[in-house]
Parts: C-alpha cells; structure tokens; sequence
C-alpha cells in the first residue's frame, strides 16, 4: 500500500508531461524560461514543472482592417478599408519576437493601406488596386519577417468617395461619353460623305442610274406614306435647263465683251492726247 501511491503519484507526473498537437498546432517550448524549439503536430512528452509549452495556431488568419480615413496624392478624402491574409511560419519567433503578433500585423497593416493610398492619385487607387494590394503585401511583409510571419495576401474592398466628388466623376464620365460619340458620329459623316461622293460620279457617268435611282425612292415612299403626291421631273428637263443657262451666260459674256470694245477704244484715244500734250509742254520748256 505504501508503494502504489508514490508510484501513483509518479505515474501522473509523468503522464502529465505527454502532450497532442493537431495538425495546424504547434508548441513552443520553454525549459526554465529558455526556448527549447518547437515540437508538433502529434504526441511528445516534455518534463513536468521543468518545461512549458505555448501553443500556436499555424492557420492562415483573416484580419480586417476597419475603414481608415486618408487623403490622397490629388488632395481627395476617401475612405478605405481592406482584409489581411497572414499565416505564422516559425512559432518560436511569433512569440518571443514580438509581444501580441495578431494586434502587431494588425497596427502594421493599417498603417502601411493609409500611408500607401495617400502616395496615389484617386485614378489610380480606383483603377490600379492590384498594384495598391502588392505594394501594401510587400511592406507589411518586410515588417513581419523577422516575427516569423508571412503575409499571403492583401485586398481591398470598398473605397468611399464624397458625394461631391461622385457627382464630379458622373459628370466627367458623361463629357466623355459625349466625346466619344460625337468622334463617332463625326467619323460616320465623313464616311457617308465620301460614298455619297462616290454614288454621284457613278451616277453622272450613266444618268440611267439616277432613274433607277428614283423608281427606288418611289417604292420607298409609297410603302411608307401612301397619302403622298409625288410630282416627277424627267432628267432631260434637268439637261434642258443647264444647257439653257449656259447659253444665256455665254450670251451676256459676249455682250460685256462687245460693250468692252465699244468704251475702250475712245479711253485709248483720250490716253494718247493727254500724253501728246504732255510732250509738248515738255519741249517747250
């Protein structure tokens, strides 16, 4: 009797030093307040009241940084807010290097999202998130090595503009929207023109298509609006009256020209008198 309850007691001290790490577990340990390495997943023994152990969770963590106020390189306030993936790679360095390891990322990787999108433009931080993200990835991560902790990944979620700088955005995006469709528009006009341009010297070159043309438009109209008087002029009226106007223009430049023949000669003759005078007060003198 006096020997099975020290032997007991033995059993149970040293039962008490058998310890069971999950996978995702691990277990720092201290011998007399010394760091001894890290041990895990499974079951070890450490010495009982020689030997502690702190155990670490060695999953990838989620952190979410809360909304932070910041202005940006062009003088705009915005809000950001953002979420952390990290994961611990050396336990003993996570809890020796640093006193709280989950508030230390946290303080760095809010810090580093405000100081980031300040040193860009409100384009950018809208239009070039990834390289926002990579930049914020890379500096918290310098930050954490030396704590033995990776960063996986930074992303951001929402970015809150001011009401005003929204309506001034809408109406930029609207100016050039309006750009853009009156280049278009503009560009139709000139392509149009040049067919048209095109279809006319066709069209000049056999004056039969320009009949085909019309007997087109009919079929046209009369599908449309059925109520329509159309008056049809032959071409050859068209003909008769260009040739008619040419001839009456040829008409009055041969009549300025004979007008021209009739009042010049009597300006020549005056011309030679006054010159004739001129002569001869300059021999008398």
């Amino acid at each position: 009797m006096d020997i099975i309850i020290p032997t007991i007691v033995i059993l149970g001290i040293l039962f008490s030093g058998l310890k069971i790490d999950r996978e995702y577990q691990r277990g720092a340990i201290f011998r007399l307040g010394r760091s001894k390495g890290v041990r895990g997943p499974g079951m070890y023994w450490i010495i009982p009241l020689v030997d502690q152990k702190m155990q670490v969770d060695i999953r990838t963590k989620t952190v979410n940084i809360e909304p932070q106020e910041t202005v940006t390189a062009d003088s705009v306030t915005i809000r950001v807010n953002a979420v952390l993936y990290y994961r611990i790679l050396d336990a003993m360095k996570a809890i020796t290097k640093v006193e709280n390891y989950q508030m230390a990322v946290y303080q760095a990787a809010m810090t580093t999202l405000r100081n980031v999108v300040g040193q860009n433009i409100l384009d950018d931080v809208l239009q070039n998130r990834d390289k926002i993200n990579n930049k914020v990835q890379d500096i918290v991560d310098e930050i954490t090595e030396p704590w033995g902790i990776a960063i996986e990944r930074v992303e951001m979620k929402d970015v809150e503009i001011p009401p005003s700088m929204q309506r001034a955005m809408a109406k930029e995006a609207e100016a050039v929207r309006e750009k853009r469709a009156r280049f278009i528009k503009a560009a139709a006009e000139q392509e149009a023109s040049m067919k048209l341009a095109e279809a006319s010297r066709i069209i000049a070159a056999t004056p039969a298509a320009l009949e085909l043309r019309r007997m087109q438009m009919l079929t046209e109209i009369g599908a449309e609006n059925n109520t329509t008087t159309i008056v049809m002029i032959p071409s050859e009226f068209m003909e008769a009256a260009k040739n008619l106007a040419a001839g009456l223009a040829s008409s009055d430049r041969s009549e300025a020209n004979l007008i021209e023949t009739e009042v010049f000669p009597q300006t020549d003759i005056f011309a030679q008198e006054a010159s004739n005078d001129s002569r001869s007060t300059t021999d008398r003198s």
